[in-house]
């Protein structure tokens, strides 16, 4: 099928111009800049005048639950509120149940995900202290990296023997994306926390509890194994000014932020109690600005989710018994270009963190860029009135978004995955189609 995407503002590789885009089938065929449109046979027109069209994003950091913990999320769930959200690629994480580390467990997920995701996908494969040995068994055309755990985790998927780490960064074939957050610092701090306000203290502790020493310590580790061995690390979610030092130095070494650190802080706890409960946590307003000032810097690379959905009656509780995460995937692109509003940053420069650079940096095989014979997958978001977040529009699984109530001037009118129509611009979505897994390049 041919495609006319025509009337856009296109944004890709750090410019913003006016023109049209053709596809074939499932392919971008050619990028025509101005106001002149090509002529030729094409079964479908996509009237793009007053909208962006943008790479669709590469989310590089998603919990979708499955298998084991469908009741909080699944894959068909999660993919189709990322789909809403402009995503077109997702990279999964490991703790699942089972979780992936394993190669039986990697193939069942990308089994599943085949019959069940609607947008791209691939999954991390998830380090432990005993299964680095299966690392030379790992295709590395068909996973973004190792997933570390250097802080707390669910089962045994901790890595906290320094000889383990150590092996970790000397033979891990693919980028090490670490979770950084020292455990033994963050056990004394809710044992004493314990001590001082009972069994579960209160939200507004959680920041304390996992504190700024804790991230900064465990992500100076990572940074210090990687340089030693010449690992590729990708630290993510970091919630800190301080640990921000640590990055812009090594091409090698990169640093992710998420939606939650950006956009909330630790005066949120008293209106969003555990709703914005995460891990690591979220910190103080002066941290919250500083990662915002990365984004333009060089410091932060990549802007993911971390999207991790729990069901409301997980959340219940305070620091101590409240479920840590919360879903994000169909809010972060309006989010970012909200933060375009604010002049945090420029549209070219989202496009920058959320799609080119996660396809660069994990070697993603054409995806990611406006190009000639790239993957036509693509995000068509426009300014309009404002609207608010409400549970009407959560495609979630779990119903709720810590979003809520917010309002946003951009929102996703079309998502195109593979060439795809997959949600149009009157908000009919198809629920038949599929994604593909992702190709990698490393």
């Amino acid at each position: 099928m041919k495609t006319l995407i025509y009337g856009a503002t296109i944004v890709n590789e750090g410019r913003a111009f006016k023109g049209c885009l053709t596809l074939d089938n499932d392919l971008i065929e050619s990028v025509v800049e101005g106001e002149e449109v090509p002529q030729g046979t094409f079964q479908r027109r996509i009237d793009a005048t007053g909208c962006v069209v943008m790479p669709g994003v590469i989310d590089d950091h998603v919990h979708f639950r499955e298998p084991g913990l469908t009741a909080k999320a699944d894959l068909e769930s999660e993919s189709r509120a990322a789909a809403y959200g402009g995503v077109t690629t997702f990279f999964e994480m490991p703790n699942t149940l089972p979780q992936t580390t394993t190669l039986e467990a990697l193939n069942q997920k990308l089994e599943l995900a085949k019959h069940k995701s609607h947008v791209n996908y691939s999954f991390f494969f998830g380090a432990t202290n005993q299964n680095a040995a299966l690392f030379e068994q790992l295709d590395t055309k068909r996973l973004p990296g190792i997933k570390l755990f250097m802080g707390a985790s669910t089962g045994n998927m901790l890595v906290d023997r320094l000889e383990t780490l150590e092996i970790i960064f000397k033979n891990a074939p693919l980028p090490i994306m670490t979770h950084c957050e020292d455990t033994m610092l963050i056990n004394q701090n809710m044992a004493e926390a314990k001590r001082l306000y009972g069994d579960d203290p209160a939200i507004a502790h959680h920041p304390q509890i996992r504190n700024e020493e804790a991230c900064f310590r465990s992500s100076a580790l990572a940074v210090e194994l990687a340089t030693k061995y010449g690992a590729q690390l990708h630290v993510a979610h970091l919630t800190t000014a301080r640990e921000l030092q640590l990055f812009g130095h090594h091409p090698l070494i990169t640093a992710e932020a998420v939606i939650a650190h950006l956009w909330f802080c630790d005066d949120d706890y008293c209106t969003r109690g555990t709703r914005i409960k995460c891990n690591p946590a979220v910190k103080t307003r002066a941290d919250r600005e500083a990662l915002r000032a990365a984004l333009t810097d060089g410091r932060i690379t990549v802007v993911g989710t971390d999207h991790a959905p729990h069901l409301l009656s997980d959340k219940k509780g305070g620091a101590g018994k409240a479920a840590s995460g919360m879903p994000m995937v169909q809010f972060s692109l309006p989010a970012m270009l909200e933060l375009c509003e604010k002049g945090v940053l420029r549209i070219e420069r989202v496009v920058e963190l959320m799609c080119h650079a996660p396809a660069r940096l994990f070697a993603v095989s054409k995806r990611g860029f406006i190009k000639p014979g790239y993957k036509a997958d693509l995000a068509i978001v426009k300014r309009g009135e404002a609207w608010t977040v409400n549970q009407d529009c959560i495609q979630s699984k779990c119903q709720w978004s810590p979003m809520e109530g917010e309002q946003f001037r951009w929102r996703v009118v079309t998502t195109i995955c593979n060439g795809h129509l997959l949600l149009d611009e009157n908000g009919m979505f198809d629920a038949q189609y599929h994604g593909e897994e992702v190709v990698f390049e490393h």
